[in-house]
């Protein structure tokens, strides 16, 4: 069996669950009230109610944490105050109401954020949140089997600066397959994704959850990658980011909020049931809960890395980036990272 093969993929995932909830059960009290995962110093309570804003899209599964932020009381037991933004816009908008004080903080995939950071947008990296939101799809019976077998063939992206599409061209540079000139990268909107590939338009479909895990669902769909693969089992796909400001002149406050997200993950990592529960209303398309709570268990909310740990998922996204001429390839990766990733959480 292939190390990148679906059964191979499907006995880490379950591997990676497993772990999950056996730590969160763990960080449960004797009351089962509050989660506390371990670090150096003890996050407290601000000493003021603070007001936060926090921008989320409701589309997205993984941000399901920050509705368990909020109804379960991470938040208000940092004295936060927090306001959760409807988003709708481009993640690369998202990131620019961080950086410009239209929102104190949000959810957002690093592959995405990690060039117009390097561009200067005034944003840092207060915590990996998960990883496992990203799919590669095609038929089964079609002749594709794994990433390899794209060489020559047409991927459907929902837009061509995507960090789904910077992934997976990411693994068929590593396997030799040129994802520039050996791909053709083709864009639809996600929900045409299914008849592109029906008709032969494309012969698979790179895109992320929850449409993705649902496509593969519907339609008896072939996985052959996610963002768990490999030597990714255990990095970040999406990321807590802070606006700059906040982090340099209230420190205290960008502390407990990532404190807040973190335990809220954690909670949310061994109870996807109930997470699921909380998340689902707030989901426009009207995704059951049983099925949020299916997708979740397919995610590692489990993971939230902070500091060098952090930094080393994105030195790690960085370096691909440059391979893949994303990234300027006289960028300091190290700086970069350090830059990019404060001390949050001491």
């Amino acid at each position: 069996m292939s190390e990148s093969s679906p059964s191979s993929r499907t006995s880490r995932r379950g591997l990676l669950k497993l772990a999950g909830g056996a730590a969160g059960l763990g960080l449960l009290g004797a009351t089962g009230a509050r989660f506390a995962p371990a670090f150096a110093e003890e996050v407290k309570p601000l000493a003021t109610r603070t007001p936060i804003k926090i921008a989320w899209s409701q589309t997205a599964v993984c941000h399901s944490p920050i509705s368990v932020a909020l109804e379960r009381g991470f938040f208000d037991q940092y004295n936060l105050d927090v306001e959760p933004v409807s988003f709708t816009g481009s993640t690369d908008q998202f990131l620019q109401a961080i950086a410009t004080g239209h929102a104190d903080g949000g959810i957002g995939m690093a592959l995405r954020w990690l060039k117009p950071l390097e561009q200067g947008f005034d944003v840092g990296l207060a915590v990996g949140t998960h990883g496992g939101c990203m799919r590669l799809l095609t038929t089964k019976g079609g002749g594709i089997t794994d990433l390899a077998d794209l060489k020559g063939k047409k991927v459907a992206v929902s837009d061509q600066a995507s960090p789904i599409r910077n992934f997976f061209a990411i693994r068929l540079a590593e396997i030799g397959v040129d994802p520039d000139k050996d791909v053709e990268w083709l864009q639809y909107p996600a929900d045409l994704f299914a008849e592109a590939l029906k008709k032969g338009e494309v012969h698979a479909v790179a895109g992320d959850d929850p449409h993705a895990w649902l496509q593969r669902e519907k339609d008896d769909l072939l996985e052959i990658g996610t963002n768990l693969d490999d030597e990714y089992l255990n990095s970040t796909c999406c990321v807590l980011g802070l606006r700059g400001s906040l982090i340099r002149e209230q420190p205290d406050v960008a502390a407990a909020l990532t404190r807040a997200v973190v335990e809220a993950q954690a909670w949310t990592a061994a109870n996807p049931d109930e997470s699921a529960r909380i998340f689902a209303p707030h989901i426009p398309s009207g995704i059951p809960a049983e099925t949020v709570s299916a997708i979740l268990r397919e995610h590692t909310h489990g993971h939230h890395s902070t500091g060098e740990a952090l930094r080393r998922d994105v030195e790690l996204f960085v370096r691909k980036l440059q391979a893949i001429n994303v990234i300027r390839p006289s960028t300091n990766v190290e700086a970069f990272a350090a830059k990019v990733v404060p001390d949050v959480l001491i």
